[in-house]
């Protein structure tokens, strides 16, 4: 895209009655394809829990119809209505029409965040937010008072000034991700050689926050692929995919991060870029859609998407192959009741369902149990259970509650925000916290015959 957007200091004039800028937006094809029929409401997490017509996919789509024909404007209802929305795509999945909300609310939230005027409050906490976790290095220094705070936290006098925290604070404060100095300063070998005959050769995009505070999950990532027959690249310099950015409306930076993403990566000679973060594989799929209208880029984008893969994907699709198919490391049972969680940009904004499941269940005596109301989000979102503490801690209630109806022994989810966002409401067992794990880790301690991690 040629022209600046993503924030609300570089407005575009508008055209004609619409309340939208020109930049993208969004497309009456797009609109007129709501027959307003429904099936989305019991899908909705936000029409689940207030019932209000405009916090549905459809009333949305009503409302950017409006705005469009420039018959509301975007302060004020319409902007509340689309912050409430999660964007976990639930709506696409259960919509019998096609109807692409994705692509829809997608073009949206830029046009707030160039042309709706937050308050002073709001807009310093987002800036604040997005002056860190794109940033490994600033991640990485923020470990360090992390790990002391937590260490501290567990003193009775620093735990109750804590629990004073107001709304936002609070919940940033409670979804703080465990700490360790060792992980967060720790790197993945730039080269690591499949185990046995090559099968592929991938690259992996280790991540911010991932690599920071989940670096164990992209350790496991690596060994696991190793022993399925994989080289494993990790190049350095990577930096932020800008998925977190592209959900959250800031485009300009977000498209700055693809371009740069893409040109890291497109020159290696390997069968697929690797994620194992859902949110980053989703944004990092759409990029040839994100950059469709740029002329230098549009090709470049379109032909890195073609080559993103989930790490659920790239194993599964190893071991469907004929010649030499099937899992090629042996496993050791792991025993024990696993609860899968589907992170909402794998499952739904992917389609990524049966893979991580067929995955799971290559693990010899593991019992693989779905939870209710699989596809109803847990509250993560992004930033949103940042922003939006109170909907998130009723939705991350509901979706704890059904995960102790299914009496799992370990929950794994493929998303890190999903993972804290669980963590924050499940609390502890008759035995116990329940261990909260990415699925490789499973997969990697039954592959090294260790214990399965507790985290």
């Amino acid at each position: 895209m040629s022209t600046p957007a993503g924030s609300a200091e570089s407005k575009i004039p508008q055209q004609g009655p619409s309340a939208f800028d020109t930049i993208r937006p969004p497309e009456r094809e797009l609109l007129n394809d709501c027959v307003h029929c429904g099936f989305c409401l019991p899908t909705c997490p936000t029409y689940q829990l207030w019932g209000e017509e405009m916090d549905s996919p459809r009333g949305r789509i009503l409302l950017m119809d409006l705005a469009e024909k420039g018959e509301i404007g975007l302060e004020g209802p319409f902007t509340e209505h689309m912050d409430n929305c999660l964007g976990c795509m639930a709506c696409v999945t259960a919509c019998p029409s096609g109807v692409q909300y994705d692509k829809l609310l997608e073009s949206v939230r830029p046009q707030i965040e160039r042309n709706v005027n937050r308050t002073k409050a709001d807009s310093l906490f987002r800036e604040a937010i997005f002056a860190l976790f794109p940033y490994k290095k600033r991640l990485r220094a923020a470990a360090l008072p992390g790990a002391l705070y937590q260490k501290l936290a567990q003193v009775p006098a620093v735990r109750k000034l804590a629990d004073k925290l107001p709304g936002r604070l609070a919940a940033m404060e409670s979804l703080l991700p465990p700490v360790t100095v060792r992980e967060a300063f720790a790197t993945l070998p730039v080269h690591t050689a499949a185990i046995g005959k090559r099968r592929a050769r991938v690259a992996l995009l280790s991540g911010c926050v991932q690599d920071v505070f989940f670096h164990r999950v992209n350790e496991a990532t690596v060994r696991v692929l190793s022993a399925e027959g994989c080289d494993v690249l990790v190049p350095r310099e990577q930096e932020c995919c800008g998925a977190l950015e592209v959900h959250a409306g800031r485009e300009a930076t977000a498209l700055g991060r693809a371009r740069k993403t893409i040109a890291r990566f497109e020159t290696l000679d390997v069968d697929a870029i690797v994620t194992n973060v859902a949110g980053c594989g989703s944004s990092m799929k759409d990029y040839g859609h994100l950059l469709s209208d740029d002329p230098e880029w549009a090709e470049r984008a379109k032909a890195f998407s073609a080559r993103v893969r989930d790490v659920h994907e790239v194993l599964a699709e190893l071991y469907a192959r004929s010649d030499d198919g099937g899992p090629r490391a042996p496993r050791t049972p792991v025993k024990g009741r696993v609860a899968y969680h589907d992170a909402c940009h794998l499952g739904h904004a992917q389609g990524v369902r049966d893979q991580p499941r067929a995955v799971l269940r290559t693990i010899p005596e593991l019992e693989l149990v779905d939870i209710a109301e699989a596809a109803l989000c847990c509250g993560s979102a992004g930033i949103y259970n940042m922003i939006m503490p109170d909907a998130a801690g009723e939705l991350g209630e509901r979706k704890a509650g059904k995960i102790r109806e299914a009496k799992p022994d370990v929950v794994v989810t493929a998303n890190p925000g999903c993972l804290l966002q669980i963590r924050k409401y499940l609390g502890e067992g008759a035995d116990g916290p329940v261990p909260l794990l990415h699925p490789v880790q499973l997969l990697d301690a039954s592959i090294r015959g260790t214990r399965v991690p507790t985290s």
